[in-house]
């Protein structure tokens, strides 16, 4: 079975889900599985109706805003009076009515049974395009096979349950589900962390031993770097797992951080390709005797650089670390770049919750902290280091990290 991902941007107009299709016949459709993101911006339009939500404003307005969106792509591909317009309407009452009902003050409990409404009506509206023009496939809710904890936002992934739940699958015919979403144990809805599907497609690929697994996006395939933000960039045309995971872990937005280890667990190949360009090669990812090595450059904005001294003579000792270690963790903040010396710890952060000042607070109580806000972390992966220097040009430098074949700095 080959498990195909398409992103918001592939599904965002009507003219992109029928160009999805077109893709699907280029490719084969049969026994594939789709994995479908939210339509274009649908998740952050989603988001302000949490934000609006709890801030008791009017979120009323910016549902109505993104049903007719939705209902306006629908009417590009449907006749009038097909059932998916009922569908639309139904998921959007949905909303509305949650939102009356709901007495939890959770933020993140609410944000993921608001904002997972964006896979399930894209899903609906491109599975039953698909059936309309013949290509036959059954539409499935992610949430009941991708089984989690109640990490809302973040969930992580209970690998024996959703095994079980999707091995039960027919592996000779077509399905279309969502990515990003997963449930608890209570049936609530738990998304898998932004951008999550891409990880979505490969918990199928995994749990379906697929033959391989494609996802599908508006770049040529994985770069030597960004190209909105770095000139003179290439296609890497094969890398290899462990290439593809380091290359994530510092922030190429390409591919997910968690996409790979279940791929590389079974061995199952994994494409990056262009939805523009099907016929192109793309990258592939996986063991080959042609793995590319080259300079690779990732830009990761919107860090926090958080400087922690001791506030006595002590030096940062193991019990400090752990602590702080503790903090994190609790307010689910993440370490893009540490460095640590006797008397001091730099942590480079990545504050995807909002929640560096609660932590901060925290840590003051014990250390002394420096907090930059509205840092970059820059990252050249096989680094040639006889040209280092052109690295630091028109760089204010505040931390660097130097090893065998890769260079870090965090630029303010």
């Amino acid at each position: 079975m080959k498990i195909f991902k398409f992103g918001g941007a592939s599904v965002k107009d009507a003219e992109s889900v029928k160009n999805v299709s077109m893709v699907l016949q280029s490719q084969g459709f049969a026994k594939c599985l789709l994995v479908i993101s939210a339509m274009g911006k649908t998740t952050n339009e989603l988001e302000k109706v949490v934000e609006l939500y709890f801030k008791k404003d009017n979120y009323q307005t910016e549902i109505e805003k993104i049903k007719r969106k939705h209902i306006e792509i629908a009417d590009g591909l449907f006749p009038e009076n097909h059932a998916v317009f009922a569908e639309i309407n139904v998921f959007f009452d949905d909303i509305d009515s949650f939102l009356r009902r709901n007495k939890s003050p959770n933020y993140s409990f609410v944000y993921d049974q608001v904002v997972s409404c964006g896979e399930m009506i894209s899903t609906k509206i491109l599975s039953e395009y698909l059936n309309e023009i013949q290509f036959t496939n059954q539409w499935l809710d992610a949430r009941d096979y991708i089984k989690t904890d109640n990490s809302y936002r973040e969930g992580t992934v209970d690998w024996a349950k959703t095994e079980e739940f999707i091995s039960t699958l027919n592996t000779e015919i077509c399905y279309v589900t969502q990515g990003f979403i997963g449930s608890d144990d209570n049936n609530f809805t738990v998304t898998l962390g932004r951008e999550g599907s891409d990880y979505s497609a490969a918990i199928f690929a995994y749990c379906l031993n697929a033959e391989a697994m494609t996802i599908w996006k508006d770049v040529p395939g994985v770069m030597t770097g960004d190209p909105r933000k770095f000139s003179d960039v290439s296609l890497l045309s094969n890398i290899s797992y462990e290439e593809a995971i380091e290359l994530a872990y510092y922030g190429a937005s390409v591919i997910h951080p968690k996409t790979l280890q279940p791929l590389q667990q079974k061995a199952i190949p994994f494409y990056v390709k262009s939805f523009v360009d099907p016929t192109k090669e793309g990258t592939k990812v996986g063991a080959s005797d042609k793995n590319q090595h080259e300079e690779s450059y990732i830009l990761k904005e919107n860090q926090v650089l958080l400087k922690i001294s001791t506030r006595d003579f002590s030096f940062i000792a193991e019990d400090h670390m752990s602590l702080i270690f503790g903090y994190l963790s609790k307010y689910k903040i993440k370490v893009s770049l540490m460095q640590n010396s006797a008397i001091s710890l730099a942590l480079c952060l990545e504050d995807k919750f909002d929640q560096v000042d609660e932590l901060n607070d925290e840590l003051q109580k014990i250390f002394k902290t420096k907090a930059v806000k509205n840092v970059s972390l820059f990252t050249v992966r096989n680094a040639k280091m006889d040209h280092i220097d052109k690295f630091y040009q028109e760089k204010n430098v505040l931390l660097e990290q130097i090893s065998k074949n890769t260079v870090q700095m965090v630029t303010q």
